[in-house]
């Protein structure tokens, strides 16, 4: 409105200044000059308020960008932490703080009891074939889990990808997308822990692909941490949609 405003002034000095009309007085000039000077502050004042306005747009949509992730990461480990709910017995979380000091493609977290093994020193990159390294560690895992203190205890495996896509057509043909990739690598992990010995029955299976970061996927670090395989061990009183208590036999009693 003021640059409509400021523009018909200027109009109006121009034409009075070309056309020399002696009927407009000297005073009367001189206030459409000073009025078109207004108008000019006013419309240069908008224009800077307009910019500033812009400025403070990006800031909020980058602050909102970031507050998006932390809480997906919130939500993340919330999710992590409620699905192994209830502390493990001390002498079976001393075993695995312990087993996690002597290999470190192992992380462990005693307030949750989650367990995260690093998919880089397991796998080959795009390949879902554990390596023949894996092996000690996993046998270790599984002689824990069959200890009289886990007895009643369950596992969940799950399976992350970062967020690059799948390279190379052979690769593809086997893993379409990150989603079969990291389901792929938790089912090659609960294979062996079955081999070593636990039971089919107290194993469960899942990938979320990239779908669940634990950090941004803009740095090859980043990234690294978010390839990765974690066991979930779960007490009895946690529940696990679509899981239920089943006999030797398979059937699910009620």
């Amino acid at each position: 409105m003021a640059a409509t405003r400021h523009t018909l002034v200027l109009l109006a000095v121009t034409a009075l200044a070309a056309c020399g009309c002696k009927t407009v007085s000297q005073t009367k000039f001189s206030a459409l000059q000073s009025q078109n000077r207004s108008l000019t502050e006013q419309t240069q004042a908008q224009l800077a308020e307009i910019e500033n306005l812009k400025v403070h747009t990006h800031h909020v949509e980058d602050q909102l960008i970031k507050a998006e992730e932390d809480l997906a990461r919130a939500e993340g480990a919330g999710g992590r932490q409620k699905l192994a709910r209830g502390r493990l017995p001390e002498g079976l979380s001393g075993r695995l703080a312990d087993l996690a000091e002597r290999f470190p493609v192992l992380q462990y977290d005693a307030k949750t009891g989650v367990s995260k093994l690093d998919t880089d020193l397991l796998f080959d990159s795009g390949d879902a074939e554990l390596k023949p390294g894996a092996d000690r560690i996993l046998r270790e895992f599984a002689d824990i889990f069959q200890s009289p203190e886990a007895r009643d205890l369950k596992i969940m495996v799950v399976g992350h990808a970062d967020a690059l896509g799948i390279k190379g057509r052979e690769v593809r043909q086997r893993y379409p997308n990150n989603w079969h990739l990291s389901a792929g690598r938790a089912l090659a992990v609960a294979d062996r822990l079955r081999k070593a010995g636990i039971p089919e029955s107290r194993m469960g299976v899942t990938g979320f692909g990239q779908y669940q970061p634990v950090s941004p996927n803009d740095t090859a670090q980043a990234r690294q941490k978010n390839r990765r395989v974690e066991i979930f061990l779960l007490g009895p009183e946690t529940p696990v949609v679509g899981w239920n208590d089943a006999g030797a036999n398979g059937s699910v009693y009620r």
